[in-house]
């Protein structure tokens, strides 16, 4: 298709798929028609900053405005048509139908392409008191501004937020800065459900230490309503809780409906089928954004990723291919997602151990502590950081990272290193920026690679951190200090720089696990036994501290 060539594009929804194809295609084709259909009052907003508008970090609405309709008309030529809303899609006559929902009136709209962009809707569950006027959703600017506003009218003292996903945590952060008492409600037994049951409880910590009180593994039964309000809800576990406002964060369905009947294919994900120019089943339709199923990069396998980063470069490779049959191939993404909660910042790629498991796929895991700048400088700060690889080809499955500070500069090196098949091996060889500012000459990257050859050369395996102990003996190598803080019940305590001197105290028939507080004296004592006649020896990785993460139930 050249780009004098006759074509017309019609978008159905906007925001941050269907804006950027939008906003491509006119880049790539000048000559092209494009109507943008957007059934809400707004085109282009931020919607990830919609929680810090609530909260008053960010203080200026308009800054989240991305671009109005008069933008798209002055400065590309697009025709944006917001609360219009597509009803149906003819495939055959290359149609849409379309409600003006400001008029009520009706119309056709012929298209040579198509773009799907209708995103997700926030998961309302089926309960008693669920469509009270003071349970809310949080997916769209108008959505933002009647949280807001209710909060500020009724001077509310008291939240609800159910779901500890990352949309439900920012919610609570919020909704803390702007001083209500919140209660954070999840049916799994952990917060941020992506991650590694021992790297969400860093998170969980920093939630209760700032007076959120947090309650796993149970579900609301019921909204509990007076005069048309909640009031409170109540658990499947007998708790309730009194709210002024509830908060619903449990995630997303992909908005399928309209694909579905037009018989596009749908994924077995549930979302809607597409290849990697994110055309549908039907060549000129496409689709992108939180109601596709991408390529999964490390799985290789169709999943949905509902994240604003892949809907963007979706939305510029459907609006390119659109207008011109040809682009370069969507690059399959990671799942790659940060979030800050309170003092702390949380990110994720790739996948967790608990996803690889559930895949039945091979893996190890090796878990380093490390300062995210040279400790000598000021204000070093401790970053946990985790590494997932396949034990029989290095290759890097994904990698989660809780701290203060630097957690997301390691996050996108993982990211990139996914990208690229990376290895362990090739994590160990970066040449990463080092100033004592900014990091340390061993990065916690290199740290975790060094570890992880150690395990795969067998020169220190290590154990890993949610492993059952009991079988062992343990040879702890801290201070008597720690030891006296908290330890295993049954240990053989050598501080490390006494083991040379004491080494007839240990079984060497027998295999040993070396612990200390964070595993790096352990891996000392470690090399120490292997080279002195002991051959069944594991480091603990992650040591004490990351075990009485993933195992509380022996600490209690």
């Amino acid at each position: 298709m050249s780009d004098t060539e006759a074509v017309k594009v019609v978008i159905v929804g906007g925001v941050a798929g269907g804006a950027s194809a939008a906003a491509r295609a006119r880049r790539c084709h000048e000559a092209a028609e494009i109507i943008l259909f957007e059934k809400d009052e707004y085109v282009s907003f931020a919607n990830c900053g919609l929680p810090y508008y609530i909260g008053e970090e960010i203080a200026e609405r308009n800054k989240l405005l991305v671009a109005t309709p008069e933008l798209f008309k002055n400065r590309f030529n697009i025709d944006v048509r917001t609360r219009h809303l597509v009803q149906s899609i003819n495939q055959e006559q290359k149609t849409v139908s379309v409600l003006n929902q400001e008029t009520g009136a009706r119309s056709e709209e012929t298209w040579d392409r198509l773009i799907l962009s209708m995103g997700a809707a926030p998961l309302v569950p089926p309960l008693s008191g669920i469509d009270a006027g003071n349970v809310f959703t949080l997916r769209n600017l108008n959505d933002a501004d009647t949280i807001k506003e209710y909060i500020k009218q009724h001077h509310c003292q008291r939240a609800v937020v159910v779901g500890a996903g990352f949309i439900g945590l920012e919610m609570v952060e919020q909704l803390h800065r702007l001083k209500i008492e919140t209660e954070l409600v999840e049916l799994q037994p952990q917060v941020l459900p992506p991650l590694d049951p021992e790297m969400a409880r860093l998170v969980q910590n920093e939630l209760t230490a700032h007076d959120v009180k947090v309650h796993l593994g149970t579900a609301v039964e019921a909204v509990n309503v007076e005069n048309s309000k909640a009031v409170g809800v109540n658990l499947d576990n007998g708790t309730s809780i009194a709210a002024d406002i509830v908060i619903l964060g449990i995630g997303v369905a992909p908005a399928i409906e309209l694909a579905k009947a037009a018989g596009i294919e749908i994924g077995n994900g549930g979302g809607i089928a597409v290849n990697e120019f994110m055309q549908t089943s039907h060549p000129h339709i496409y689709a992108v954004g939180d109601a596709v199923e991408y390529m999964h990069g490390v799985l290789e396998q169709p999943q949905r990723i509902p994240l604003a980063g892949p809907a963007n470069r979706a939305g510029r490779i459907s609006g390119q291919h659109a207008v011109t049959s040809s682009a370069h191939a969507m690059i399959a993404p990671m799942g790659t997602a940060i979030v800050r909660v309170f003092g702390l910042t949380a990110a994720v790629t790739g996948l967790s151990k608990k996803t690889v498991e559930r895949c039945q796929r091979k893996n190890r895991s090796v878990i380093v502590i490390h300062k995210h700048h040279a400790g000598y400088f000021p204000g070093a700060e401790s970053l946990f950081f985790k590494l997932t690889y396949d034990p029989e080809t290095g290759q890097i499955l994904g990698a989660q990272a809780v701290g203060k500070e630097g957690v997301d500069k390691r996050i996108d090196v993982i990211a990139t290193a996914l990208k690229f098949k990376g290895t362990i091996r090739d994590l160990a060889g970066l040449d990463l920026a080092y100033a004592p500012p900014f990091g340390s000459a061993k990065d916690p990257i290199h740290m975790a690679a060094f570890v992880a050859g150690n395990d795969l050369d067998q020169l220190t395996p290590i154990i890993e951190v949610d492993a059952d102990l009991s079988s062992y003996q343990i040879l702890d190598v801290r201070s008597q200090k720690e030891v006296d803080t908290f330890c295993f019940p049954e240990i053989t305590h050598i501080p490390v720089d006494e083991l040379r001197s004491r080494l007839h105290e240990l079984d060497v028939s027998q295999p040993i696990i070396t612990v200390c507080h964070t595993g790096l004296r352990a891996y000392v004592a470690a090399r120490i036994l292997k080279q002195s006649g002991f051959e069944n020896v594991q480091n603990l990785t992650g040591g004490m501290l990351m075990q009485r993460h993933a195992r509380p139930e022996l600490f209690e």
